[in-house]
């Protein structure tokens, strides 16, 4: 079951929701037909509520939104970008688990 503590976000609702967020934000990039994409859901989403509060999760779809991918260089799905006060803080190209879960303790240990 998707958390309810991630939301979807867009090339257009980017900076409003991710850069000038209060909370370090993480940013699934993802597509429908990336495997590996949807094998990381649920680690996303476990994440998502272990860190409510702390940090906050959201998803973007590549396809609908090519903008913010081109952005930041995104070549390869599943990328997940770490964010704090407007900058990108941390980066973790594919379903890496460990790595991802790395991401979420150090962003909220601040």
């Amino acid at each position: 079951m998707a958390s309810k503590n991630v939301f979807e976000v867009t090339d257009t609702t980017f900076e409003s929701e991710v850069l000038q967020s209060d909370l370090p934000t993480v940013v699934d990039l993802w597509a429908a037909w990336c495997g590996p994409c949807l094998a990381i859901g649920p680690t996303m989403d476990a994440l998502a509520d272990r860190y409510q509060g702390k940090v906050r999760v959201a998803k973007m779809n590549v396809d609908e939104n090519p903008d913010t991918p081109t952005r930041y260089k995104v070549l390869a799905i599943p990328t997940i970008l770490a964010f704090r006060n407007g900058e990108k803080v941390g980066e973790v190209r594919g379903a890496i688990k460990a790595r991802i879960e790395a991401l979420f303790e150090e962003l909220a240990g601040d």
